[in-house]
């Protein structure tokens, strides 16, 4: 998922400096069906296609957010009580579901902050399509 949303980022931003036209696609690699070009500007009816296409990226991103979210605040909870738990009664193998609940939150967590940054970032973009169509 971080790889798409780096992609699509990236895809959005090529866009708005004019050097990928709007038709282009791209895959979960960055590659793209057009190589780019420079100074393509699109027409506002090319902007408000891939304004409504960029809406719908972001719910899917939203989405994955949410539910990435959801995992990161349970595998936390799981992580500090499993903490506490041994700091009452110590017993080695709860101290060792720690640490494996603790190596999984750690890449939750960073992967939580790929998606909310590139979701903010999505909303910078949203804005930046919207003044070049006005």
């Amino acid at each position: 998922m971080c790889k798409r949303i780096r992609a699509y980022l990236e895809y959005i931003d090529k866009i708005l400096s004019h050097d990928l036209p709007v038709v282009a696609g791209f895959d979960e690699n960055g590659e793209y069906e057009y190589p780019p070009q420079k100074d393509v500007i699109p027409t506002r009816k090319e902007y408000e296609r891939i304004l409504v296409h960029h809406l719908e990226q972001i719910a899917f991103f939203q989405h994955e957010r949410l539910v990435h979210l959801l995992v990161t605040i349970l595998f936390a909870l799981l992580t500090f009580g499993c903490l506490f738990i041994c700091l009452l009664n110590f017993h080695p193998m709860l101290l060792v579901l720690f640490v494996a609940l603790l190596v999984l939150l750690i890449p939750y967590i960073a992967h939580y902050y790929i998606l909310e940054n590139g979701v903010q970032k999505m909303y910078r973009q949203y804005d930046e399509l919207i003044k070049k169509m006005l």
